[in-house]
């Protein structure tokens, strides 16, 4: 009866162990956790401001490029075109203000001081005329009439000087100040146009921004885009963190400059990295119930760390940090 006692007491005490080891286990494993991320960089995706013809694609994916390098060409005949346009109205616009500033012609002014002079010459001898018939008329040897016509021919000579001279003044003063401004005006807005155009031109042959990886090309040649839309992506390989969801239970654990090391399973090594970003605000990207019912949803926040070392690192490889 006693050994059937101990037998019963013993077993309860095993699975008494046995319940507790679990329970230690799993509150081991609950305190064991495990963080993914995913590494990432700065993207450029290379547009033009003008829409046309890939005429040609100066690299290849995987291609490394610098700052300044060509990277397509647009094919822009429109443009050129229109260039022919704008060429010529610059160089009509800049004919008339030659003009304007030259004044009037050789032959324009002999011709005016030619009017002129005939006019002095014809007031010179209404003048002349009018003496005589003056003279006569005192001595009551010509009507009253005949001097009224005289007088009245002098002053009209006299008129006649007067807008020859106008007229020979002007052609050798040229065009007014206004007139000089309104065509210098002229050539300005043309040379507006002609540079507009040929900015657009430049457009058509696109450079990389920045050194770096070609990632992705999504048009070739012959194919046609619109403006803006990215045909080649560069990656800035020197500029790459790791980004990780982080919920807002395990947030007290990470601060701005904070440390955490990360194991690499791309290169099989673990690196140091330093937090340089936090979500200022929480998501759903990444979220789970603490229960069915009750309590509340897990919020997350991205969180951005950078490598404190160079090291290899290329975008999409995981991250593992372990808390």
């Amino acid at each position: 009866m006693k050994k059937s006692k101990y037998t019963i007491l013993i077993s309860l005490l095993a699975v008494v162990a046995i319940a507790i080891i679990t329970i230690g286990t799993i509150l081991k494993r609950e305190e064991h956790i495990v963080l993914q991320g995913v590494i990432e960089c700065q993207q450029y995706r290379i547009a033009s401001k003008i829409a046309g013809r890939i005429e040609n694609i100066a690299v290849s994916e995987g291609d490394s490029v610098t700052a300044g390098e060509l990277l397509y060409t647009i094919s822009t005949p429109e443009l050129h075109t229109k260039l022919t346009q704008v060429t010529a109205a610059k160089e009509a616009a800049e004919a008339l203000d030659r003009e304007a500033l030259a004044g009037a012609r050789k032959q324009q002014i002999e011709a005016a001081y030619s009017l002129w002079q005939r006019a002095v010459a014809g007031r010179g001898l209404a003048q002349k005329s009018y003496d005589r018939v003056a003279k006569l008329h005192k001595k009551g040897v010509v009507t009253t009439q005949q001097l009224d016509e005289a007088t009245a021919n002098f002053e009209a000579m006299k008129s006649a000087e007067s807008a020859a001279y106008s007229q020979y003044s002007l052609a050798l003063a040229g065009a007014t100040d206004n007139q000089k401004a309104a065509a210098a005006a002229k050539v300005n807005m043309a040379q507006g146009a002609v540079d507009e155009v040929m900015s657009y031109i430049s457009d058509g042959n696109v450079f990389a921004p920045i050194s770096g990886e070609v990632s992705t090309i999504a048009y070739y040649a012959g194919e046609v885009v619109g403006a803006g839309f990215p045909v080649v992506t560069i990656l800035k390989l020197n500029d790459i963190w790791a980004e990780f969801n982080i919920k807002e239970t395990l947030m007290p654990r990470f601060t701005i400059g904070s440390e955490v090391v990360a194991y690499i399973p791309a290169t099989d090594k673990h690196i140091r990295l330093e937090v340089s970003y936090i979500s200022p605000q929480a998501d759903f990207a990444v979220w789970s119930a603490t229960r069915t019912e009750g309590s509340f949803d897990i919020r997350t926040f991205l969180v951005k760390m950078r490598p404190k070392e160079r090291v290899y690192l290329r975008p999409g490889m995981s991250a593992i940090i372990e808390l």
